[in-house]
C-alpha cells in the first residue's frame, strides 16, 4: 500500500466531453481556476490539455498552453504542471479502402517531434510520452518507435520529466526498453491508463501484472474511466501507486450528479485517508519524481 499519495487531476482532456457536462473547462482561464481549485482541493499534479476558445475541440495551439501555465502561475498556486505532448497521434481511416481514400476528417497526424512545441517554449514539470499506437475507441491513435525515441530523447536533453502513459503491457514493454538504451532517466514515472477501448480493461489483475512489469523503483500511477474512477482510486492505492481523478476520464460525481474537478479531488482525498494513507503535497511529490523544486 502506498501511504503517501500523489492526486493529479487531469482538467479536460481531448475528448467529446464539453457538450456533456458544463463544468469542462475550454477557455485558458477557464482551465487556469479550475487547475487552481483542483490543487486547492489536494491535487499534487495537475495535467493539462488545452481546447480552442470558440468551439472547445482539443488544440495543440502552443499560445494556448502558455495562456493556461501564466495563469496559474499568476494566482501563485503551488502545483505541479504536467503538459500533455499526446496531441497529434489522431489517424482516422476510411474502413473498406484506407489507402485509397487516405485520412478522414478527424485526423490529427504530426510527427514525434511536432508534438513538442509547446513543451520546448514552456519547459513544464512534467509532459506525457504515450508509449505506443493503439486502436483508440473507433480510431487510431499513432506512436512509432521511431517517433517514441525521438520524442524521448528530446524531452530528456530539455530537462523535463516525462510521464510515460501506458495503455497496454506491450507500451510497457517499450518504455522499459527506452530506459535501457539511454532515453529515460531515473525517477521513471509511469501512468497506467486503465479502460480505454481497446486498451488495457479495469481490472484488477491486469493492473497487478502491469505493475509487476514496471522497473526498480518507478513512480506510478493508474487509473480508470467513468463509474471506474474512484474504486480505481482505492485500487491503485492498495497496489502502491499514485492515483489521477478528474473531467477528462469521468463527469459524474455520483449517478445522475455532474462533478467538477475539485469535487472529484476531494473525493479522491477522501478515499485516500479513509484507507489510512496521507495526500502528498507538491514538494513531495517534486521529490519523488526528480523535479526541479519549487521555482
Amino acid at each position: 500500500m502506498n501511504d503517501e499519495v500523489i492526486i493529479t487531476c487531469a482538467l479536460t482532456g481531448a475528448g467529446d466531453t464539453v457538450r456533456r457536462s458544463p463544468h469542462v473547462p475550454v477557455t485558458p482561464e477557464q482551465i487556469a481556476t479550475s487547475a487552481v481549485q483542483a490543487a486547492e482541493a489536494g491535487a499534487a499534479v495537475v495535467h493539462i490539455h488545452v481546447r480552442d476558445p470558440e468551439t472547445g475541440d482539443p488544440s495543440r495551439d502552443p499560445k494556448l498552453y502558455a495562456e493556461v501555465v501564466e495563469r496559474i502561475k499568476e494566482t501563485g498556486t503551488d502545483v505541479v504542471i504536467n503538459l500533455t505532448a499526446g496531441m497529434g497521434g489522431d489517424l482516422v481511416l476510411d474502413p473498406d479502402q484506407p489507402l485509397e481514400k487516405g485520412a478522414r476528417p478527424g485526423t490529427d497526424l504530426v510527427g514525434g517531434l511536432d508534438r513538442l512545441p509547446h513543451v520546448e517554449d514552456l519547459l513544464p514539470d512534467i509532459c506525457t510520452l504515450d508509449c505506443g499506437s493503439l486502436n483508440f475507441g473507433d480510431n487510431l491513435y499513432i506512436s512509432t518507435p521511431e517517433m517514441l525515441r525521438k520524442g524521448a530523447k528530446r524531452i530528456q536533453e530539455l530537462g523535463v520529466r516525462p510521464e510515460l502513459e501506458i495503455f497496454d503491457t506491450g507500451q510497457l514493454w517499450f518504455a522499459k526498453q527506452l530506459r535501457a538504451e539511454g532515453l529515460l532517466d531515473d525517477p521513471t514515472v509511469f501512468q497506467l491508463c486503465m479502460d480505454i477501448p481497446w486498451g488495457a480493461p479495469a481490472d484488477p489483475g491486469v493492473l497487478q501484472s502491469m505493475v509487476n512489469m514496471l522497473p526498480e523503483n518507478a513512480e506510478w500511477a493508474s487509473f480508470a474511466l467513468g463509474r471506474m474512477q474512484m474504486p480505481w482510486v482505492a485500487q491503485s492505492i492498495l497496489l502502491g501507486g499514485n492515483v489521477r481523478v478528474g473531467l477528462e476520464d469521468n463527469l459524474y460525481l455520483s449517478k445522475g450528479v455532474k462533478a467538477t474537478n475539485a469535487q472529484l479531488v476531494e473525493r479522491a482525498v477522501t478515499i485516500t485517508e479513509s484507507l489510512g494513507a496521507k495526500v502528498a503535497t507538491p514538494d513531495q511529490a517534486r521529490a519523488r519524481m526528480g523535479l526541479k523544486p519549487r521555482a
